[in-house]
């Protein structure tokens, strides 16, 4: 397992609870990293490690690549662990950390469509896919960012997606709002919660893959639904933050 200290350089909010917070890597070694994947922050309690996962939100200059700075966004958790010491984080201060981990990442086979789903930070790794992304719509494929939110200030990165739909026909930017709609409505809002705008989709088996990512009953319910709709398992990609259980700190 690599481990190395993140030194904050940055941090500023996105939100009233979530915070973009940028890092120098601090380690005389140098790390491949690829869009999609995650890193385990490691904190202390009660004389043991608690680790804490967060994607990677940096948007990637190429496919696989050694990163010496990367951000991540982090929503702050009332009485939270990590958010106690994230918040309170200053410039130059580090975190131990760990990574890279997870294969939520772009495949090498070529599909027609890209069906990209979050809510909350799970949209982090798309916006980190964003290079890589435009890539396969200069071959001609077709993506969708669908992401949900109760309210307008929950779309995280929502200027990053909507440049890149600017930039290209085939990048469908899709914002479903469940509680709030904006008070001035756009042509890619959705009113409700994803699920039902995959519902109205017609999934082609042979060229569409599907990412989930947030939420962890948005990504129950929103797989489910897909293999109803007829897609093999090995479309439908999951990632759930799974930290390892707390350990005792090493001496």
């Amino acid at each position: 397992m690599n481990r190395f200290e993140l030194e904050l350089t940055g941090k500023k909010f996105l939100n009233d609870n979530t915070a973009h917070l940028n890092f120098r890597i601090i380690s005389p070694e140098k790390y491949s990293f690829q869009a999609g994947q995650f890193l385990r922050l490691h904190f202390q309690q009660n004389d043991q490690e608690v680790f804490r996962s967060y994607s990677i939100a940096t948007i990637f200059p190429q496919e696989h690549c050694v990163l010496e700075d990367i951000s991540m966004a982090v929503s702050w958790v009332e009485g939270g662990l990590a958010t106690g010491v994230l918040s309170s984080l200053e410039h130059g201060q580090s975190v131990p950390a760990s990574g890279p981990f997870g294969r939520f990442c772009l495949p090498d086979t070529d599909f027609k469509r890209y069906f990209l789903i979050a809510t909350g930070t799970g949209v982090t790794p798309y916006r980190a896919m964003l290079n890589e992304l435009e890539l396969r719509l200069q071959k001609g494929a077709e993506v969708y960012v669908v992401m949900g939110a109760q309210r307008q200030n929950g779309l995280l990165y929502e200027q990053d997606f909507l440049k890149m739909a600017g930039q290209y026909p085939g990048f469908n930017y899709v914002a479903c709002l469940s509680r709030e709609q904006r008070e001035e409505p756009t042509n890619y809002d959705q009113s409700g919660y994803v699920q039902q705008y995959l519902q109205s989709i017609e999934f082609n088996e042979d060229s569409d893959i599907t990412f989930l990512c947030g939420n962890p009953d948005m990504i129950d319910e929103a797989f489910a639904l897909l293999k109803e709709k007829g897609l093999p398992v090995a479309q439908i990609r999951r990632e759930k933050y799974i930290s390892p259980k707390p350990r005792p700190v090493r001496a």
